[in-house]
């Protein structure tokens, strides 16, 4: 069996058995909200906590599908090698004349995960704030590609500075440079991140081009207490979202 075979293989059936991660998000978000209570208010109020949570468990529920799968994968591509010579063909052996390949599976597994958690942390906003029953319009095209334009791209054609811009990153890096224009017509832009390792000059920078980073209240109170663009998921619903929900509910743009 070529290297190139066995690395496909595994990867055929791993994938085949582990469940994709709008499932794994799913199961995760469900068990989260089943334990909690699904009132708006309550979600608004505790959204930090939910986002850690559902993170946390989603992780969970990912590894052990991913064991699981992997596990079965090795069994399936190895073992009728191993049956069929046992006394020249022990695992050690499969071990060392397929260690190419195994070690470019797990490389790859390592990719997935990291691919899979920026995808996660982006599902479960989405899904926070479908249970919250905002409106808005999914990853829009307007010289950019945010996650969520709010009420609506009509509304943001007609009005951009009443609209609000979300977009979700895991992590920032200097892809935040990315967004920029995306925000440069709207008056309000906000950024969430998980991230805890901005740094001054990046939030220095960012807060020049009129955007809010929106973090859970522990990564804010812990990281960032001193920056005044860097305000938790309830403020943001407090003092920017909903205010801007009662001003489009009364002049009927929503």
């Amino acid at each position: 069996m070529s290297q190139q075979k066995t690395l496909s293989d595994l990867k055929k059936i791993k994938n085949k058995i582990l469940p994709s991660g709008p499932e794994i998000m799913k199961l995760a978000i469900e068990k989260v909200l089943i334990s909690s209570r699904r009132k708006p208010e309550f979600i608004k109020s505790n959204f930090s906590q939910l986002v850690a949570e559902i993170e946390k468990v989603a992780y969970q529920i990912y590894r052990k599908e991913e064991q699981d799968s992997v596990a079965q994968a090795f069994r399936n591509v190895f073992s009728n090698k191993l049956s069929s010579n046992p006394t020249k063909n022990d695992f050690f052996d499969l071990l060392n004349s397929n260690y190419s390949a195994i070690n470019d599976f797990f490389l790859s597994l390592s990719q997935s995960r990291k691919a899979r958690a920026g995808k996660a942390f982006e599902h479960i906003i989405r899904t926070l704030f479908n249970q919250l029953d905002y409106p808005y319009t999914s990853q829009p095209v307007i010289n950019g590609k945010p996650d969520f334009l709010l009420p609506s791209e009509e509304h943001f054609r007609n009005n951009a500075m009443d609209s609000v811009i979300f977009t979700v990153k895991r992590t920032l890096k200097e892809r935040w440079r990315q967004i920029v224009t995306e925000g440069t017509r709207g008056y309000l832009f906000f950024l969430a991140t998980i991230d805890t390792k901005i740094s001054s000059k990046q939030l220095s920078q960012i807060k020049n081009h009129r955007i809010y980073v929106v973090v859970p209240e522990h990564i804010r109170a812990n990281v960032y207490p001193s920056s005044s663009n860097v305000i938790s998921f309830e403020t943001f619903f407090e003092q920017h979202l909903d205010p801007a929900m009662i001003r489009w509910k009364k002049n009927k743009i929503i």
